[in-house]
């Protein structure tokens, strides 16, 4: 079996290893707006425009039209 002639460093390890997150799934919490639902890590509610419980922009009632 052949084995490598030098150590790898610490650098070139962990280069290697941020890719490892990427296969999970996406971190999921307990809503603050709704009991029982869930919603994503750092994620601004599109429905509501709300983050962690404080409005972080308005919604409009009517779509932008592009």
């Amino acid at each position: 079996m052949a084995l490598p002639k030098r150590r790898h460093s610490n650098q070139r390890t962990r280069k290697r290893r941020t890719h490892y997150k990427l296969a999970h799934k996406p971190a999921m919490v307990p809503s603050f707006e709704q009991p029982g639902s869930y919603t994503l890590l750092h994620h601004v509610d599109p429905a509501t425009g709300r983050y962690r419980g404080r409005v972080v922009f308005e919604m409009t009632d009517k779509p932008q039209n592009k």
